[in-house]
């Protein structure tokens, strides 16, 4: 058996440790042991690194992002991109995340992200693991619909979305994805803002149950992206197993989604930093100032959601910001749980822990991020482990 040992600070996705020992099983990609130094006893000819003033972590997760891949930005140029333009884009975009530590993403909505999950597990290229919704599910003249066309080449265009209408279509919406190969059911709840700053509802409840109740009959997790009271207390009644974005938390929500055990996924770094449209709005302003503080207070189980898209305005490479726009609130050190076991939770996966048994998805950055939540940025990451395979660092193979 071949192993590969790294000695240092470590932090395991729950807690730090000064000085500990991790020793990953090559050919299986799991990890053997992980302790404080000294409690381990490691293979003899096993392959040393010492980390030196430097943090092993569990691979970093991105728990909300796509692959729309344009130099435009809007729903317009996500929209007419055409399809083979935009996966081969894409590739590029996953070399990126996986240089800057994250060995797996969420993928809720894009061209191809079931064929770039494929790619990746076959090796046709290196990447985060790829976890896909295929495509999302919209009602019509709902999200990702693009009015500025006639209603039939709007929805092929829109080819990152499913379009459905009435409970048996939803259901059926959801069937497909199964049939794509898709992991996670991503569904509108609202839409964004329209003129003026207001939300629009999107699928009435029944229809929302029957997302729900269709997607987990085939073994899926539905993520629900919400705007507003009316979507998250629509979402919350249905049952969904996380909320994206989430704008409009108050108390009352927050303790409906802690009871029902919801994962809340904020994505902060898409309001605060780009230059957003309606960042002026009373609920993006209370979504950066208060939301993660009701979050908090509540405890419910903040996963981080870059919601980075590989456009123009949001291009991907640097998104661990949303960890640190989370850190603001939460600490460094729950940050950094939001990003590794608590998003693999969030996922349903077996990592994002250092951890005997857990897949071998490690990443090591310069610095101490529980001191310095900056350390995370790529150009501190000194060597990404996917699967006990070394990929970014020393002798890669």
């Amino acid at each position: 058996m071949q192993s590969l040992v790294l000695r240092g600070r470590a932090f395991d996705g729950k807690e730090l440790h000064k000085d500990a020992v991790l020793e990953i099983d090559i050919e299986k990609g799991l990890i053997l042991h992980f302790g404080e130094r000294g409690g381990v006893d490691v293979q003899r000819n096993a392959k040393k690194i010492r980390i030196e003033d430097a943090t092993i972590l569990p691979g970093l997760i991105d728990a909300h992002l796509h692959f729309y891949s344009t130099v435009g930005e809007g729903v317009n140029a996500w929209a007419t991109v055409p399809d083979t333009l935009a996966v081969l884009r894409a590739v590029g975009d996953l070399k990126k995340l996986l240089h800057a530590g994250f060995t797996t993403v969420r993928e809720l909505g894009s061209k191809g992200g079931v064929h770039l999950a494929q790619a990746v597990a076959e090796g046709a290229f290196e990447g985060p693991e790829v976890i896909s919704c295929s495509r999302a599910l919209a009602q019509t003249g709902g999200n990702d619909d693009p009015p500025a066309f006639p209603l039939d080449i709007a929805q092929q265009l829109a080819s990152y979305t499913y379009f459905c209408d009435g409970p048996w279509e939803c259901r059926k919406a959801v069937r497909k994805v199964v049939r794509d190969g898709g992991k996670v059911v991503k569904f509108y709840a609202s839409g964004a803002f329209s003129r003026g700053g207001r939300i629009k509802l999107n699928f009435t409840p029944e229809e929302i149950r029957a997302m729900v109740d269709e997607s987990h009959r085939q073994g899926l997790r539905v993520a629900a992206h919400a705007y507003g009271e009316d979507a998250l207390a629509n979402v919350i009644e249905g049952g969904v197993d996380s909320i994206e974005h989430g704008l409009g938390l108050t108390p009352a929500l927050a303790n409906e989604i802690k009871r029902k055990k919801i994962f809340y996924v904020p994505t902060l770094t898409a309001y605060a930093n780009r230059a957003y449209k309606n960042r002026n709005n009373e609920l993006v302003r209370k979504h950066l100032s208060e939301d993660l503080l009701i979050a908090r207070e509540a405890g419910l189980k903040v996963v981080a959601g870059s919601d980075i898209v590989g456009d123009t305005a949001r291009p991907h490479g640097r998104n661990y910001e949303e960890v640190v726009a989370e850190a603001e609130f939460l600490g460094n050190k729950e940050a950094l749980v939001t990003a590794t076991s608590r998003a693999a939770e969030c996922l349903g996966l077996g990592r994002g822990m250092l951890e005997k048994g857990m897949q071998a998805d490690v990443v090591v950055v310069k610095g101490n991020p529980i001191e310095n939540i900056r350390a995370l940025a790529p150009e501190n990451v000194l060597y990404v482990i996917k699967s006990g395979r070394l990929l970014v660092g020393g002798n890669q193979g």
